[in-house]
């Protein structure tokens, strides 16, 4: 036995049960036919001309039906003469390279076949300003290059930083359509300054640009359109603030104040770009955000195929498992850190061989003195949350909660012969 078994093989791992958690799943059905309402506004439609040339920007997030938001938008300018096509807006995303990038659209759903409109695919940008704080200002080629830019995106809380503007159609036209030099640009200073950066950037643009509107969405609990604005340059400054506060409110969460032990059993890329949202575990990468549980001890056991080896978040964990690290790209996930400047997530998290070792160690060293106490929570990912599984302490306050219901008894967490959950 080595020391590692030796010292963990009589950390006891909690017996556990099923609960369901509930939230608000309001959502858009008919969203094609909403979408259309919005766009064919009079604010809206005044300002594209026949022949026109418009840039469409889309992201590399998985936006709830962002095929259909696009290609709805496509139409709607198709159907005023102008000619729309897509410009991917993610900064450093797609390995920072056109052809990567035009992959990320295609990889969503979005091709000239799904959306109606062909795919401008370029890393190259030009500076449109300065910031008086001397930051330089980029803005794609391509986009720079048409008679009218669009943009598409989900409003929703940022997890490095807080501010009246996080994520959403700033963020897009700051980062996004600033491609990789545009996005190091914005993080150059720092997540301190981003509530700063991000909107005042994206300011120069609308102003230097032929910005005509932003669609903008907000997702439910459950990753469903909630809300959808269509906004002017003016509308974007006075109402993405208040969009921001909405996303907020309906962000899923866990309801626990404080936890010994959190149990994620995958973090990746397609999840969140921190690899599991910190807005649900507590676990920020920066000072400069806050929220959600206040978490001793944090596991993550694998990776999703998805993320294509890019690890990033690992660090932000204390535990994690031998065949997480396996898959990891280095090179992939190092970049991240490279480029938004925050490296401690890219760290590798103190790492054991199997899922049973790595339960134990957090519970070992979670600080409560009876290990079979212990206020544990394990989640499948972070956007995956209506059903969780708790530990027997958590129980009584589970069964009082208005939003939790425990929906199994209690049983023993199943482990293989390798030590690692089925």
């Amino acid at each position: 036995m080595g020391i590692l078994e030796e010292l963990l093989k009589d950390i006891p791992v909690p017996k556990m049960a099923k609960v369901k958690v509930s939230f608000d799943d309001s959502k858009i059905d008919d969203l094609g036919s909403v979408l259309m309402k919005k766009l064919q506004s009079e604010q809206i439609v005044k300002n594209i001309k026949p022949g026109m040339e418009i840039a469409v920007a889309v992201g590399s997030r998985g936006l709830d039906r962002i095929t259909e938001l696009t290609s709805v938008t496509v139409k709607f300018l198709k159907g005023l003469g102008a000619k729309p096509f897509i410009v991917p807006s993610m900064g450093s995303h797609g390995g920072a390279t056109a052809e990567g990038q035009r992959a990320v659209l295609e990889h969503l759903g979005i091709s000239k076949e799904s959306v109606g409109a062909e795919i401008r695919s370029s890393m190259e940008v030009e500076q449109v300003g300065k910031l008086a704080n001397g930051l330089p200002v980029y803005v794609d080629k391509y986009a720079l290059q048409a008679d009218g830019i669009v943009v598409i995106n989900r409003i929703k809380p940022h997890t490095a930083f807080r501010g009246p503007v996080e994520s959403g159609i700033m963020k897009m036209i700051s980062i996004g359509l600033g491609k990789q030099k545009g996005a190091e640009a914005c993080h150059q200073m720092g997540f301190k300054y981003m509530a700063e950066n991000v909107p005042a950037m994206a300011k120069v643009i609308m102003k230097k640009t032929p910005f005509l509107f932003g669609v903008a969405t907000v997702e439910n609990a459950f990753d469903k359109i909630a809300t959808m604005e269509v906004l002017t340059p003016e509308e974007v400054i006075e109402t993405e603030p208040a969009l921001q506060i909405k996303a907020k409110s309906l962000l899923p969460k866990l309801f626990f104040d404080q936890l010994d032990v959190l149990v994620i059993d995958e973090i990746g890329k397609n999840i969140s770009g921190d690899g599991m949202d910190p807005n649900i575990t507590g676990r920020y990468p920066t000072p400069y955000a806050s929220g959600g549980p206040d978490v001793n001890k944090m596991v993550v056991l694998d990776v999703t195929p998805q993320s294509e080896g890019n690890a990033n978040g690992v660090g932000t964990a204390d535990f994690t498992t031998q065949r997480l690290l396996n898959k990891m790209d280095r090179e992939g996930t190092y970049a991240n850190g490279l480029t938004s400047t925050v490296v401690a997530p890219t760290k590798i998290a103190t790492t054991l061989p199997n899922d049973k070792m790595a339960l134990q160690a957090a519970v070992k060293t979670c600080n409560i003195l009876n290990f079979h106490d212990v206020k544990l929570v394990r989640i499948k990912n972070t956007l995956v949350l209506s059903e969780i599984e708790v530990s027997e302490s958590l129980l009584e306050y589970v069964n009082n909660h208005p939003n939790m219901e425990q929906i199994t008894g209690l049983y023993e967490v199943p482990f293989n012969e390798q030590g690692n959950l089925f």
